[in-house]
């Protein structure tokens, strides 16, 4: 199979530049599909090793780099992906494989010779990584999307915002984590497009005074250790 890479953009924007570009939207794309009223709740839990390396080669903008991941949404644990996120040269590519609740929490709790056996070679590839490079569970991310989709191109465009973290709660999968705000208050605008960004996107994702930035929601909600 191809391994095809896409490109991405990333405005921090402010709660006006969030209602003007969800106008835009809803008048030439189509909410996603999967969200409940235009909107879903995501969690994410993040790993890295005992030196930072995810942390370290976001912030150091290093050319080729990867970062593992939990993700379910609103809370719902019977859809629950591991996913590895990878960049090279500014475009970004995903792999993902489906995990039960049960396994995803056995991942937490370090329960993982499991893996070595999985017919998921994610699952195994993270398991090798989590023995031989110390990756483990560092850091819960919930945040709030609005996703908007456009056929030509393969575009994806979000609004995400109510960034938070879960301190040292990194058991995931419990509704009664604590979460507090990830620092200052911050919304996000992003677009993802495979070969070309059609122009009537480009025109409507445009906001004067922002520019594209290298925010990541990770080394956000890593401000507090």
């Amino acid at each position: 199979m191809e391994l095809r890479y896409r490109h991405e953009w990333k405005h921090l924007i402010s709660y006006s530049d969030l209602l003007e570009i969800r106008m835009r939207m809803r008048a030439v794309a189509r909410p996603d599909p999967h969200a409940a009223d235009g909107k879903y709740h995501i969690r994410s839990l993040y790993f890295d090793n005992g030196r930072d390396k995810a942390l370290r080669e976001k912030i150091d903008g290093v050319n080729r780099r990867e970062k593992f991941r939990i993700r379910y949404y609103n809370l719902d644990p019977s859809l629950i992906k591991l996913e590895k996120k990878s960049r090279q040269n500014g475009l970004g590519t995903k792999f993902s494989a489906g995990l039960t609740a049960s396994e995803a929490q056995r991942i937490v709790e370090g329960d993982t010779e499991w893996m070595r056996e999985s017919d998921s070679s994610l699952i195994q590839e993270l398991f090798f990584k989590m023995r031989n490079q110390g990756l483990a569970p560092k850091t819960i991310v919930d945040y709030t999307r609005e996703p908007f989709v456009y056929g030509p191109g393969n575009v994806r465009v979000t609004l995400d915002y109510d960034i938070r973290t879960g301190l040292a709660c990194t058991d995931f999968l419990d509704p009664d984590c604590i979460t507090v705000p990830a620092g200052e208050r911050s919304m996000l605008l992003e677009v993802k497009w495979d070969d070309f960004l059609p122009d009537i996107i480009r025109d409507a994702v445009q906001l004067r005074d922002t520019r594209v930035t290298a925010f990541s929601k990770y080394a956000q909600c890593r401000i507090y250790g």
